[in-house]
């Protein structure tokens, strides 16, 4: 039996409960992204961080048929950029369909209610500013400036990244920013700087073409990175000499093209890298050259690694022993080997352990710091990357800086003209303690932008009742309705993708400006401008006083002069000239003087450390030591399964975009539950069976898919689809908040459930667990 949960029906029939006609839009239906270009725009595809090259061209072009979608209304044309350097002209379903959401169930004019148990009412502009700058000035100076944040995005553009840090951190002397790149990849951060002194993967993607040995753990790349994936299976297919390993619990559509694959259990990658290093070091197959003179730490971890022997690693995993032996081999025969690593590696408890400890292996064999080789984090997002330069979490500051540093924020204190001191010494709070503080009273002011976080957060049902608890939440986004807005007073409309200005940058350092090409519909404004125009009303003039977004990108980029992600030599004008960019990209007069007095050559900016000097104090990488500690929440007889999550192909995040997208929906309507045979067998659940699926948190309801793809004791379902799209699916009621004690990010990839089947002949009501659209709270009243 498969169930029907998609509610698109529905939500298009509410949509007339929560917009005004089109005509009180203020703008008339001609502006709604008007057609008025005839050439074609190269952009950035605002999804996952590969960032591949967009051409997109208008839908009504002299002597060519107009493209519509299903509903008949105009739609610009989407193709691959031949000539982007990161994507080669590919893209994959979600790059191809963008631009069919960009008219749907838009956000078009500010609303604000005084209480939650309210409808929304349309306002102007300047109530809601009003509301919001008297609400920040109270907090400031009654609770204190540590009562304010704000939770941001990876679909940021660098430059409301930017903005946001200005705003925050620096005049209203709060650290309190954390972006959802705190639930996606800041275990890698950690990890990168603890290793190497400094943030940024040190790889660059003409390695994919090169390596002879491709290590990917924590990461269905064919499906999460497609054209990355794509770019390395071709140099698979056409070399037979290159291997491929892919260490999953699920037989993924990555692992069906692996040379090897490691089935592990949950909790156990630890486990099977040091268990690999051990036997490099009893093989030989290991750089003593590079770990004497490159590197620090080493006798430590090798007094480690000499513990994990085969066999007990080969237990502890659930694999064979000669299965670990030949990762191992082929690790140690490689001349150039690249690991790629995501989710499944950070959003663990020990997330920086594990990535350490894959970085421990490069540096043991010197595999960094050539072609081919190295360590290479994926990025989730399209700008992840761009708002770990812009100082977009609650530790960092712009120019791979950090606010416990007191260099640092005296350095960014003199650049943004305040005061000494203004910029505090302590770590802001994570989303999850923001979450925290509103559940104690110590959050007075949420401001949530460009994300969703009543379905991303882990422990949904207790994130909702903090939501709910909020004195006043700003919420910022595209579209309307979305979860979240439900728990917000003041909701802005924002420009996304195509309708505003600014610069992006991918998992390989590279920087595309993605220009705008559509009007914005209705009141929408850029991010970066409602930040602005927030701190200009609470003073801060001169710290906001930009034109344009090429000159916010202009200031920026000067923070990180002489730092390791220096941009100084990229602005608005060179991409749009000369097109994307790596960096490291230093201005001309930072590249200095050769020993000759000629002009020295920038360094390289395809790959990082490529003189094998890093950038601690030393000069040298540091080794990690880390023994397996296992999952936060292990399995036991009244929790027996091991939940993993994580995304489907053709979606993105929490459906507010991909889920208004016919095709993707048509692709992917419903959510699931994997479980094996033999799990479901001993449970009787039956392919399209209705499971619930409990933990110590709450319940999930989901159609069985049973399948031999999965590794028995683990059940896999899609984090996606959230209240709005479905009755009682939502993955992430079932995880936990358990964080890595380094990077902070929560465990959402493994928790213990059990599973409960229902009669197949009692199917759920749609009804959408206490966010209906019939409710009157999510109303808009004129």
């Amino acid at each position: 039996m498969i169930l029907d949960f998609r509610l698109n029906e529905k939500l298009t029939s509410a949509i007339t409960n929560y917009q005004l006609p089109i005509t009180n839009y203020q703008l008339p239906i001609t502006n709604y992204g008007a057609m008025t270009m005839t050439n074609s725009t190269k952009t950035l595809c605002p999804y996952c961080g590969v960032g591949c090259g967009l051409e997109v061209s208008p839908p009504a072009q002299i002597g060519k048929p107009t493209h519509r979608d299903s509903q008949g209304r105009p739609v610009w044309k989407v193709q691959g950029d031949r000539s982007h350097p990161s994507s080669q002209g590919m893209v994959c379903v979600k790059g191809a369909t963008i631009a069919e959401s960009l008219t749907k169930d838009r956000l078009m004019y500010p609303m604000m209610r005084e209480s939650l148990d309210q409808p929304l009412r349309r306002v102007t502009w300047d109530e809601a500013l009003d509301a919001i700058v008297n609400r920040i000035q109270t907090l400031r100076f009654t609770s204190g400036p540590e009562s304010i944040c704000m939770y941001g995005s990876g679909q940021f553009q660098t430059e409301d990244y930017y903005i946001a840090q200005k705003l925050l951190k620096g005049c209203l002397g709060t650290n309190n920013f954390d972006a959802n790149s705190r639930l996606c990849m800041s275990s890698a951060v950690a990890a990168y700087i603890q290793s190497f002194g400094a943030d940024g993967p040190p790889c660059c993607y003409e390695d994919l073409d090169l390596t002879d040995c491709a290590f990917l753990i924590g990461t269905n790349t064919a499906e999460c990175h497609p054209i990355v994936f794509n770019r390395l299976r071709k140099n698979h297919k056409k070399n037979k000499n290159v291997k491929l390993i892919v260490v999953d619990p699920r037989h993924t559509t990555t692992a069906e093209a692996a040379d090897l694959h490691l089935a592990i259990n949950p909790g156990t990658d630890i486990d099977l890298m040091n268990g690999i290093a051990h036997l490099l070091m009893r093989w030989d197959y290991i750089n003593f050259e590079f770990i004497d003179e490159c590197t620090s730490g080493f006798p430590a971890y090798a007094e480690i690694i000499k513990d994990y022997h085969p066999e007990m690693v080969a237990r502890r995993c659930g694999i064979g022993v000669d299965e670990l032996e030949t990762a191992a081999k082929y690790w140690g025969e490689s001349q150039r080997v690249l690991s790629l690593w995501s989710m499944g590696i950070n959003q663990s408890s020990e997330g920086t352990a594990k990535a350490r400890t894959l970085i421990n292996l490069h540096l043991m064999t010197g595999q960094i710091g050539k072609p081919g080789a190295g360590p290479f984090s994926l990025t989730g997002q399209p700008n992840a990357m761009g708002g770990r330069e812009a100082g977009g979490l609650s530790h960092l500051l712009p120019g791979y800086r950090v606010v416990k540093n007191p260099q640092h924020r005296a350095e960014v204190e003199q650049f943004w003209h305040l005061p000494a001191g203004r910029i505090s010494p302590e770590r802001g709070l994570t989303v999850w303690e923001m979450i925290e503080g509103l559940e104690r009273g110590e959050v007075g002011f949420l401001w949530i932008a460009a994300t969703n976080p009543a379905v991303s957060m882990p422990d949904l049902e207790r994130t909702k009742k903090a939501l709910w608890r909020s004195p006043f939440t700003v919420y910022q986004d595209a579209y309307y309705p979305t979860e979240t807005a439900h728990y917000a007073h003041v909701v802005l409309p924002a420009a996304q993708w195509s309708e505003k200005t600014g610069a992006m940058t991918n998992s390989e350092r590279t920087i595309t400006l993605c220009p705008g090409f559509r009007d914005r519909p209705g009141l929408a404004r850029p991010d970066w401008e409602i930040f602005a125009e927030v701190g200009r009303r609470l003073g801060f003039v001169e710290q906001f006083n930009f034109a344009n977004s090429a000159e916010v990108y202009a200031e920026f980029v000067g923070l990180t002069k002489g730092r390791p992600c220096d941009q100084s030599g990229i602005s608005h004008q060179r991409l749009q000239a000369e097109g994307p960019i790596q960096w490291p990209c230093p201005a001309p007069e930072q590249v200095g003087r050769g020993a000759g007095g000629q002009d020295a050559p920038a360094p390289s900016s395809k790959r990082l450390y490529t003189d094998l000097r890093f950038h601690t104090p030393d000069g040298r990488a540091r080794f990690g030591a880390y023994h397996s500690r296992g999952l936060a929440e292990p399995p036991d007889p009244q929790y027996p399964f091991v939940l993993t999550v994580g995304r489907v192909y053709g979606h993105w995040h929490t459906l507010t975009r991909t889920g208004r997208i016919d095709k993707i929906q048509q692709m992917h309507p419903n959510p699931f539950l994997e479980i094996h045979p033999r799990d479901a067998g001993k449970l009787g659940i039956q392919e399209g069976d209705l499971v619930e699926v409990k933990s110590r948190r709450g319940s999930a309801r989901f159609p069985a898919k049973v399948t031999k793809a999965i590794t028995p004791g683990t059940v896999f379902a899609p984090m996606h689809w959230g209240a709005l799209w479905a009755d009682n699916a939502e993955a992430n009621a079932l995880t936990h908040p358990e964080a890595c004690p380094d990077s902070l990010q929560p465990e959402l990839k493994a928790c213990a459930v059990q599973l409960v089947p229902i009669a197949t002949n009692s199917q759920p009501q749609p009804m959408l667990s206490g966010l209906t659209h019939d409710d009157p709270r999510n109303r808009v009243s004129c």
